[in-house]
């Protein structure tokens, strides 16, 4: 198993889809990668000689933000945010959605369980 840029990457799939295992790396990065890099993308990840691992793994490490530094990075940016009590910041700090989706229904995976109000609908006055 590979390890490029302290991860390991599956063996048996094309290295244009292996790639992708790395947080920070996508579709078109990965295709830029392998392009600058000169390897074919769909030779497997087993298949790569020591010296076209090495050749990406610099190619990551030059030019591509990834892995720790990356989420580091993400983090910080989000702390900035709450710190400068933007709106966005604040949307992060109550745990909704910062990017203008409705949150009256759906929104259940920033929101979580569904907490039930007591006499919400039974009252009449």
């Amino acid at each position: 198993m590979p390890r490029i840029a302290g991860v390991d990457i599956p063996d048996r799939k094309p290295i244009r889809y292996a790639l992708r295992y790395i947080h920070g790396v996508g579709p078109k990065v990965s295709d830029d990668i392998l392009s600058e890099a000169q390897i074919e993308p769909r030779k497997r990840a087993a298949e790569l000689t020591e010296q076209e691992v090495s050749t990406i793994a610099a190619i990551i490490d030059q030019n591509i933000v990834v892995e720790g530094a990356l989420r580091r990075q993400v983090a910080q940016n989000v702390q900035r945010l709450k710190d400068i009590r933007s709106y966005r910041g604040e949307r992060h700090r109550k745990g909704l959605p910062c990017r203008g989706q409705r949150t009256r229904t759906n929104a259940r995976t920033r929101k979580g369980r569904k907490k039930t109000v007591a006499g919400k609908k039974g009252v009449k006055g």
